[in-house]
């Protein structure tokens, strides 16, 4: 999985609209091999995002939990003291 994706269930406040497409943008870069298509590819790599970030809202507005809503700033911050661990010198 690309490491820039980031999970986007359960949290407070919902993922949005924008977090839905940049998911969606990293996916199609990772599938595809390319960050900027040729214009031959444009529409097709453009299509790919948007169908995908609308199934991925579809799924996100499905999926079910009992679980708490996780905090965005309380999983940023594991996510900088994960990062400090692995990168102290």
């Amino acid at each position: 999985m690309c490491r820039n994706i980031r999970p986007l269930n359960n949290f407070e406040p919902p993922a949005t609209g924008d977090e839905v497409a940049a998911a969606a943008l990293q996916y199609v870069r990772k599938v595809s091999g390319t960050t900027k298509p040729s214009q031959a590819n444009k529409e097709a790599f453009d299509a790919a995002v948007h169908e995908i970030a609308h199934v991925t809202r579809h799924l996100l507005d499905s999926l079910v939990t009992t679980a708490p809503p996780k905090d965005r700033d309380v999983e940023a911050a594991k996510t900088r003291a994960r990062a400090e661990l692995r990168y102290a010198r």
